[in-house]
């Protein structure tokens, strides 16, 4: 059974890839595959029941597959090449197809713990990468080996641990970051009355209202966040910043932030 908020992220993804064909059929073939659901489910039981984090689960990667198709198709519009179209190497879709690929599936290593979940993420990923390319890219054997290893570096770099050097993977670094609304603290702090590990990071989180991403003034990419108290600041400054200043993108984000009713803070 799919939550309403999946089931609403999932349109959101399919509506977004309407003029992308074959990666339409990608997010369709990843978005009914049941290994993959009952994964990300356990990924996220772990996460909120046993460690006390917050929401890495279906929703979560939903939506930063949807921060991260958001981000790409504005460095579209602004004729910003991705590393695969620069290097000649695949098209925007191939690159498209990578990036949903990675949002999906960067957090499957939560089914393990938190330490090192990034490469424990790739093993997990890489049988169902295999087969959904399989179904989809059938015998372009080029493009299928594209694909898989740009959406490897993409998973097992998406928390500032290991270097990443194309523009797809740091997409996917800033919409992880930018994943931080009080919707992903709210259940483990309704489970934890008392003080634990992680618990900054999810109190924080439950003081942003919302995060905007749309076509920037100075820079292609615009993020906007408005938060209910100061004490967001934490997540904006230790969590999405220190992304975007790891992110091949940074270039191309301008950061806003400030408490609702107050003057917005320029962070880059």
């Amino acid at each position: 059974m799919k939550s309403a908020k999946e089931l609403s992220a999932e349109a959101k993804i399919i509506e977004s890839l309407k003029d992308f064909p074959t990666c339409i059929k990608l997010a369709q073939y990843l978005l009914s595959d049941i290994e993959l659901k009952e994964m990300q489910d356990y990924a996220n039981s772990v996460s909120i029941k046993r460690l006390g984090f917050n929401d890495h689960g279906p929703v979560h990667m939903r939506q930063v597959a949807i921060n991260a198709i958001k981000m790409l198709k504005i460095l579209k519009d602004f004729e910003i090449q991705t590393s695969l179209e620069k290097e000649e190497t695949g098209t925007f879709e191939d690159s498209m197809c990578a990036v949903t690929i990675a949002a999906l599936m960067h957090d499957l290593g939560m089914c393990a713990g938190r330490q090192g979940h990034e490469e424990i993420s790739v093993m997990l990923a890489l049988p169902i990468i295999d087969r959904a390319l399989k179904e989809i890219i059938k015998e372009d054997i080029k493009k299928k080996v594209t694909i898989k290893s740009l959406a490897i570096e993409a998973i097992i770099g998406h928390m500032t641990t290991r270097k990443i050097n194309s523009l797809e993977a740091g997409i996917i670094l800033i919409a992880d970051g930018c994943d931080m609304t009080k919707g992903r603290a709210r259940i483990p702090l309704a489970l934890h009355n008392t003080p634990r590990a992680g618990d900054i990071h999810i109190y924080s989180a439950n003081a942003i209202s919302r995060v905007k991403i749309r076509h920037g003034e100075t820079k292609p990419i615009r993020i906007e966040i408005e938060m209910s108290s100061e004490v967001g600041y934490f997540q904006i400054e230790e969590v999405l910043l220190t992304k975007i200043n790891s992110s091949p993108a940074k270039q191309f984000v301008e950061l806003y932030a400030g408490v609702k009713g107050s003057e917005y803070k320029c962070y880059l």
